[in-house]
């Protein structure tokens, strides 16, 4: 059974799973629902319509569900869905998602959060991520599997992060960063590939060698970047990881590509 402390507010309606403790003095509202065996340690707010994962852990002061930072919402009952196995430290803000973004903010499985970090309003944050202390997301972003994003970071509203990218610490992320990547500056610049993550999913030497070929090929071969991804393409068959790699700058919408320093040419 679930353990609500007496002096935490569970508003009726809410679900609470099997299991699950409610810390002291923590406030959940009447349209979250909870999963089995997370722990509020105590002085969580959880609200709006949000619904959290199995086996997550959520430290005091974290504020989840709360109403988007955008001069649009209008009260509409809009979602935020937090997957299992989640870390949720001190002081980390998670709000729902917008109309016009869909209405929904998605976070997946496994995330660590720490202290002060911010999911604004609907992005979607993938699988596995590390958000360092005070690493914040503008509304709309989308966040691929095992990023890391350091301390202080701050991504740009409508930015794409690919999976398993590394951000350094305070960083402005202005641009889509290619899965693989490392990059790092106070305006993010792209540095190379995120070799030590690589080799953590278990990337062969020899796939390495090839992916770090084609970067070489794309990033810093000879004419501009337009010319070097055009005559790329035919490079997808050599390894999965290029061809998502190639397919993410295909798809490419609101935000100019990350870059090398000095190489200003935009796809």
């Amino acid at each position: 059974m679930s353990r609500i402390d007496p002096t935490a507010r569970v508003e009726d309606g809410a679900q609470i799973g099997e299991g699950t403790e409610i810390g002291a003095y923590c406030v959940v509202g009447l349209n979250v629902k909870i999963g089995r065996n997370c722990r509020l340690i105590s002085h969580v707010m959880v609200m709006g319509h949000t619904s959290i994962g199995d086996d997550c852990v959520i430290s005091p002061f974290a504020a989840l569900g709360g109403a988007p930072q955008d001069l649009s919402y209008r009260g509409e009952p809009t979602r935020l869905e937090i997957g299992s196995g989640c870390t949720i430290r001190e002081g980390a803000t998670m709000n729902v998602g917008t109309v016009k973004g869909g209405g929904l903010t998605q976070v997946g499985d496994r995330g660590y959060f720490m202290n002060n970090s911010h999911v604004g309003h609907d992005c979607k944050v993938g699988n596995d991520v590390i958000f360092a202390t005070s690493a914040t997301l503008g509304g709309h972003c989308e966040i691929g599997d095992f990023v890391y994003i350091g301390g202080l970071s701050a991504v740009h509203q409508m930015t794409r992060i690919g999976p398993q990218v590394m951000v350094g610490g305070v960083c402005g992320v202005r641009g889509d960063i290619i899965p693989f990547g490392l990059a790092n500056g106070q305006y993010a610049v792209l540095e190379g590939l995120n070799i030590i993550g690589m080799r953590r999913r278990k990337f062969t030497r020899e796939r390495l060698a090839i992916v770090r070929a084609f970067y070489q090929k794309l990033f810093h071969g000879p004419g501009v970047f337009a010319e070097r991804l055009a005559a790329a393409q035919g490079l997808a068959s050599e390894d999965p990881a290029i061809a998502d790699i190639l397919a993410f700058i295909e798809g490419g919408k609101h935000r100019p590509l990350c870059l090398p320093a000095g190489d200003n040419s935009r796809h």
